[in-house]
């Protein structure tokens, strides 16, 4: 199985907060709202300033919680760090503790639609048949395979992550891949949560490991087609890949030859291999520029080939098929147009444009089989699966819905008559297609299981467009129960997130029921900074016009009010991540809107970070906020917007902040500043809590029951800012 690089990122984006779960019998009754929902309780811990000023462009700079950065991190070993972080912890379950009722319903409710036994859509790899499946009570799944026509009594299980997970608190296993004479599996685990993986292999003849660890590996592992192994690996210390390596089995690790080395750490290093299997794709960038180099798979000594170099300054991705290399760049419009270029001679200056770039028309990414390209796009914020021949012949797929979300995967085989689609909406469970090509025919192969039951009739989605204050329109999707009254009288939640391109998708979740079932309308406002509207959409929301994002999100609560949906302080929002900057940003600027504001992972303490040359994701980050060491200007701006900076003394809403003590990608002292800041400064009574996983990193619980017992205090906190008890 391949490999696909996904880079590492500050503040990726994880999907949409999962937001609210479901009963059988639907119900939409609110009770009615206090004047203060979420009130402080006694004993909030106290993280005393301590004076601690920098300066740069001479401005002076007042940190008096810079004190909450372990001096020593990654090792988080202070004694007055760790006493506060435990401390908030206990305030937090303080409070929790006069809400176990309705945290347990909820909990109950998720785990009733969670499918104990669910199991993939089998699919067929090098001969051999795979699939998934959980074991009632596990945290996390096991998988199977049988060769090609076999009866189902020679299936087998070759990996267990139940049993690998086992004694470990935290465990996420990033990828696996099995060598091409179907021998051997590779694996990269990760147990702590710092994102720094260990690459094993195992023997699926005799279920026995090699001799072979390769540690401080950034998550990615994958056999050549010489049984060597490719992976990438991590700076010591550090979070960026220094390189991409070829290890072969038996040779000591340090004598592994380097593929692909990257001193620029601004740049982002990872591999793949094309779909037809012909080449190993060596692929260097920062979001905005692309370097990819192509090595036969036949040949890993020969010399790279350059497609197109980032001196061009344009982003691109490629795949492979019939002696061409067939790329999507946005060298000539910002909405990237396909190309294609001679393999024998694949240098930027022979490209040959097959689809020109458009306005209304965003291609997003592409997958070569033997017969056709497969390529995923938008059109006017509307996604599109289009299938294109090698002639130039075109189809799109016809889906059920005008709003859904679809993809490619598990389309190993590049000779195959069908494509294999998952397909979602805000009230259609997931759901596995095979697009049968000839018949142009969707055949369904799978629905998610909700065993408590789910009717989609009883919802309703939808999407609208809403005016920001420079009169661009925002395109927002909505759930909501068909029963709810839309008055202005009903409570909302709103999430967003707006940063790296990283577009929400209108999908479903079980989780989101629960909010729904109880009358609340869950939004998504698709601001600028995601890539929703095109790639113009993305750059819209970055470097000097960042703000468009958060007036964005702003603007689409109060449009919101104004087409009475619900009224100000009945809307909750949440957001992750550079999503989490977005819910410190709304807060600062709009504190009145909000009943409650969770805050997970927040990226808040934005300036701080991006003076941090030291830190190693922040370098490759200059691109996406601005380097305010180098420029002025920058720093100013930074200074004007970044969340904790702008902590004053007034009224905010009740808050729930979210951390991770070995997240590699906000670090830990982020949302402890903020948190501990805001206590002291705001003039409030209102509910301030945080939960710092001591465990885990940016994704906090790895079993999906740890994740639903996240949701369930998560949602508690919500609901109850909405006057919502049980």
């Amino acid at each position: 199985m391949n490999t696909f690089f996904k880079p590492l990122s500050l503040c990726a984006a994880v999907g949409v907060f999962a937001l609210a779960g479901c009963s059988k019998e639907a119900t939409t009754t609110v009770t009615e709202q206090t004047s203060a929902p979420l009130t402080a309780i006694a004993g909030a811990p106290v993280a005393a300033p301590k004076p601690h000023s920098y300066t740069f462009h001479g401005i002076t700079v007042e940190d008096p919680w810079n004190w909450l950065r372990d001096p020593d991190y990654p090792n988080t070993d202070d004694e007055p760090v760790l006493a506060y972080l435990n401390a908030e912890n206990s305030y937090f379950q303080n409070w929790l503790g006069q809400y176990s009722s309705l945290t347990d319903t909820l909990f109950e409710e998720f785990k009733g639609r969670v499918d104990e036994t669910e199991t993939s859509v089998p699919w067929i790899d090098n001969g051999y048949q795979y699939r998934w499946e959980y074991r009632e009570g596990q945290e996390y799944p096991t998988h199977l395979r049988k060769p090609v026509g076999a009866p189902d009594s020679e299936e087998v299980v070759f990996l267990d992550e139940s049993a690998l997970a086992e004694g470990n608190d935290y465990f996420v296993m990033s990828g696996y891949s099995i060598s091409p004479d179907n021998r051997l599996m590779a694996y990269a685990v990760d147990t702590s949560g710092d994102e720094r993986y260990v690459v094993k292999v195992v023997d699926l003849t005799t279920g026995e490991n090699l001799p072979l660890e390769i540690s401080d590996n950034g998550g990615s592992v994958m056999f050549a087609a010489d049984g060597s192994l490719i992976y990438t690996a991590l700076e010591k210390q550090k979070w960026r890949i220094a390189s991409v390596n070829r290890h072969v089995l038996g040779t000591p690790v340090a004598e592994d030859k380097v593929l692909l080395s990257e001193s620029d750490d601004g740049f982002f290093l990872g591999f793949s291999q094309t779909s037809d299997d012909k080449f190993l794709l060596l692929g260097s960038g920062n979001g905005d520029v692309s370097e990819l180099y192509a090595l036969p798979m036949n040949d890993l000594s020969a010399q790279p080939q350059l497609l197109a170099s980032r001196d061009e300054a344009f982003s691109y991705s490629a795949d492979h098929a019939h002696g061409k290399f067939w790329i999507l760049a946005n060298d000539q419009h910002d909405n990237f147009r396909l190309a294609s270029v001679d393999s024998s001679n694949p240098g930027y200056a022979n490209w040959k444009t097959e689809i020109e770039g458009s306005d209304n028309v965003y291609l997003k990414s592409l997958q070569a089989f033997k017969d056709q390209l497969v390529i995923k796009q938008s059109e006017a914020g509307l996604e599109q699966i289009v299938l294109r021949d090698y002639e130039g012949n075109s189809n799109a797929i016809e889906f059920p819905e005008a709003l859904f979300t679809a993809s490619l995967f598990n389309n190993y085989e590049f000779d195959q008559a069908t494509i294999r689609l998952n397909y979602e909406s805000m009230i259609s469970p997931d759901t596995v297609y095979d697009y049968h090509v000839a018949e142009k025919r969707l055949e369904q192969r799978k629905i998610q299981k909700i065993p408590s039951g789910y009717d989609k009739s009883q919802y309703v989605t939808k999407r609208i467009m809403l005016p920001a204050r420079d009169g661009v329109e925002v395109p927002v999707s909505i759930m909501h129960h068909r029963d709810t009254v839309l008055d202005g009288s009903a409570p909302l939640h709103l999430y967003g997130y707006g940063a790296y391109g990283s577009g929400m998708r209108p999908s479903f979740s079980t989780t989101r029921l629960s909010m729904v079932d109880r009358g609340v309308i869950y939004a998504i406002a698709h601001i600028r900074g995601g890539d929703e509207m095109g790639y113009k959409w993305y750059l819209d929301g970055k470097l000097t016009k960042r703000e468009n994002t958060f007036n964005d999100f702003v603007d689409v609560a109060r449009g919101l009010i104004a087409n009475n949906y619900t009224q100000a302080k009945n809307i909750s929002i949440s957001g992750r991540s550079a999503g989490g900057e977005l819910m410190g940003a709304a807060v600062i600027q709009a504190p009145e809107l909000w009943s409650a504001v969770m805050l997970g992972v927040p990226f808040v303490d934005v300036l701080n970070t991006m003076l941090d040359a030291t830190l190693p994701l922040t370098p490759p980050e200059w691109r996406e906020w601005g380097n305010p060491i180098e420029d002025k200007a920058a720093f100013e701006l930074i200074q004007s917007y970044s969340p904790y900076d702008n902590i004053t003394a007034r009224d905010y809403p009740p808050m729930l902040v979210t951390g991770g003590l070995n997240d590699p990608r906000v670090t830990y002292w982020e949302p402890a500043k903020w948190t501990a800041k805001m206590r002291h400064v705001k003039t409030d009574n209102n509910l301030l809590v945080m939960r710092m996983n001591m465990g885990a990193g940016h994704f906090a619980n790895s079993g999906r029951y740890g994740r639903l017992r996240d949701y369930a205090e998560e949602y508690t906190f919500l609901l109850l800012s909405h006057g919502i008890t049980k």
